[in-house]
């Protein structure tokens, strides 16, 4: 069974950083693409993040390009998301999902098969 579980959310000041984790286990992790999705209340589900793991190729939505690097540690099948220069905007719920193929980031993440339960990021101005 395909199961990904995130870590990392808190509470954190404008201007600062969080580092997201994403532990995937259920399928052979190097055939696979992982993508981070946030949803704000209020708001539909976006994508931020993704990266090919067989190639480590990844992609960002505008908002939050130089700020937030993803990562992939395929020894540990986990991915993380580092978060820098935090700001109130980035508060959401968020989610790591698994694709097959080349990941991408497009609309709600609907090609997307499995995702994690989330996890919350409040960001204080």
């Amino acid at each position: 069974e395909v199961q990904l579980v995130e870590s990392g959310g808190g509470l954190v000041q404008a201007g600062g950083s969080l580092r997201l984790s994403c532990a995937a286990s259920g399928f052979t992790f190097d055939d696979y693409a992982i993508g981070w999705f946030r949803q704000a209340p209020g708001k539909e589900r976006e994508g931020v993040s993704c990266i090919n793991s067989r190639d480590s190729i990844t992609y960002y939505t505008d908002s939050v390009k130089g700020r937030f690097t993803i990562s992939s540690d395929n020894r540990k099948n986990t991915v993380h998301l580092q978060m820098n220069t935090l700001r109130p905007e980035d508060t959401a719920a968020y989610y790591c999902a698994v694709k097959f193929g080349i990941c991408s980031i497009e609309g709600q993440g609907e090609e997307y098969e499995v995702w994690g339960q989330g996890t919350q990021v409040t960001v204080s101005s």
